[in-house]
């Protein structure tokens, strides 16, 4: 059966609320009740994953599945780039994207690149107790004060939110003073992120740039808003996730796409998947894409301690036996992407190459923040499939890996389906840098992204710490996973390919397919 013909069998299932095997291929659609409606609907989907018009009369000259899958006359459900009109000097589609600069400031006094990588490679541990003084203003009254005391006061959590050059920015400092500690941080990491590619901040203007970032926290927007005396006409503009993106384009003048993306924990890869679409559509010409979060309330911390979600002590522990929940996180990564041709016209060093991107969403799962094994496995295929990539290719998969149990077991298992077990010689290599800095919230896919680039270009899996035992939820042998608690050298003779999967609580997973690239210079 072609993949067209499973595509019109499901959809016609779905509309139904039948099971596919109860559809007969061969009995005309308007015996199932398909309205016109459903038809049209149906070829607009068709046209997206066929890359061609397609007329909604087909339905009616061809009116059975198998009648229609051969008219159509394809064998592959890849999904159609309709948009993705920017084409190679040799005419060729452009499909891929360079990855040619990083910026970061994360937990363990990580402030570079170099100090990521070397923070990584060492197995280092950036939790660390809560800052003492992030928490004062919620201690105003013994009830307050009483849920403190038996709340997790462990995290990933940055030494400095409050440094920052106003006048290095043009912002006045009364200004600056009410801004969101993630806009400022953002700014800063994303200025590093363009030194780092190579590119002057004031060059970044030229041409049509982008910016693409990730972030949920609304906690300096609740605490500045709550208490009217001290609004000012400042605090608008200070407290908008809106313009935690928006002020970096105004600063640098940048007149591409900018937004901030909030799909939660899966923010800032969304973010990567949005970007890729608008290099290739040639949309934009560059794009800095990041992830920002600052932990200032305890609120939610509360709220995920009483959901049962959180380790004690702060630590995520992915894909291990000791696995009792995650540890939350702060900081923020920059990462500036062109399309690959560009790169190499540029002579641009390229870290890695971005060669597809998916995302999809639970539906209705076993609740709202459920996670659905089936649709992260079809995120996967898809990925896959529109990469043009093995399953048997995949050298290494930077899992979303938040150390819950039942998180991890249906990670692994959708991994282990698509990508492990009979599709390899050898087991897959997965890991998850939560382990290294806690969970970032909306700056996980993009930190997660950043270390997976390093590792395709240094051509080394650093270790995933904090995993003694594996989980004995998790049957690795079957589902041909092994978890990299070690550094793990990566063939120097071939291309690498490796996975990026970051899932947000309300049911949006996103996956990117990293490929290494003509890496020149060191980082």
């Amino acid at each position: 059966m072609t993949d067209v013909r499973r595509w019109l069998l499901d959809r016609v299932a779905e509309i139904c609320s039948l099971a596919p095997d109860e559809i007969d291929i061969d009995r005309p659609l308007r015996e199932y009740g398909i309205r016109s409606v459903d038809a049209i609907s149906m070829s607009g989907r068709l046209e997206e994953l066929l890359d061609r018009p397609i007329d909604v009369t087909v339905f009616w000259e061809h009116p059975t599945i198998r009648a229609l899958a051969d008219e159509l006359g394809q064998t592959s459900t890849r999904p159609a780039a309709r948009s993705h009109d920017v084409r190679t000097e040799s005419g060729q589609r452009e499909d891929r994207i360079a990855l040619i600069g990083i910026g970061c400031r994360l937990p363990g006094g990580i402030s570079s690149v170099e100090d990521f990588w070397a923070f990584l490679a060492a197995g280092g541990d950036g939790v660390s107790e809560v800052p003492p003084q992030r928490w004062a203003p919620y201690r105003s009254s013994p009830e307050q004060a009483a849920v403190l005391e038996r709340s997790t006061v462990h995290g990933g959590y940055l030494a400095d939110i409050d440094g920052f050059d106003a006048e290095h920015f043009g912002i006045p400092p009364a200004e600056a003073a009410e801004m969101d500690p993630q806009q400022r941080l953002l700014l800063e990491v994303a200025w590093e992120a363009l030194e780092h590619a190579g590119i002057a901040a004031d060059n970044a203007a030229n041409g049509r740039t982008g910016v693409f970032i990730g972030a949920c926290s609304d906690d300096h927007a609740r605490r500045k808003l709550e208490w009217l005396p001290a609004i000012s006409a400042w605090s608008g503009t200070g407290a908008a996730l809106s313009i935690i993106a928006n002020r970096l384009s105004y600063l640098l003048d940048l007149r591409g796409p900018s937004m901030t993306v909030d799909s939660a924990c899966s923010s800032s890869l969304l973010a990567m998947h949005l970007a890729r679409r608008s290099l290739l559509s040639g949309e934009s010409d560059l794009a800095l894409v990041g992830g920002v979060n600052v932990l200032l309330s305890p609120g939610i911390t509360v709220n995920f301690d009483l959901a049962g979600v959180l380790s004690p002590d702060g630590r995520c522990k992915p894909f291990s036996a000791a696995a009792d929940g995650y540890g939350r996180g702060e900081g923020a990564v920059v990462v500036v992407a062109k399309r690959l041709g560009d790169a190499m016209r540029d002579g641009d060093r390229v870290l890695a190459v971005l060669a597809g991107s998916e995302t999809n969403s639970d539906g209705r799962s076993n609740g709202l923040m459920a996670p659905n094994p089936r649709a992260q496995a079809d995120l996967l295929e898809r990925a896959y499939r529109e990469s043009g990539i093995a399953p048997g290719d995949v050298d290494y998969v930077e899992a979303h890996g938040t150390g819950t149990v039942l998180g991890d077991a249906i990670e692994a298992e959708a991994l282990g389906r698509v990508l492990g077990g009979a599709h390899r010689s050898r087991s897959l290599l997965v890991g998850s840098v939560k382990s290294n800095l806690g969970h970032l919230e909306a700056a996980a896919g993009i930190a997660g992204l950043a270390k997976c680039a390093l590792a395709v270009y240094r051509r080394q899996v650093p270790p995933t710490i904090h995993h003694q035992q594996p989980s004995p939820r998790i049957p690795f042998d079957r589902l041909g996973l092994r978890v990299a608690t070690q550094a793990v050298d990566l063939p120097t003779d071939r291309p690498i390919v490796a996975g990026v999967s970051s899932f947000g609580f309300g049911g949006t997973n996103v996956h990117a397919v990293l490929t290494s690239g003509p890496a020149r210079g060191e980082t």
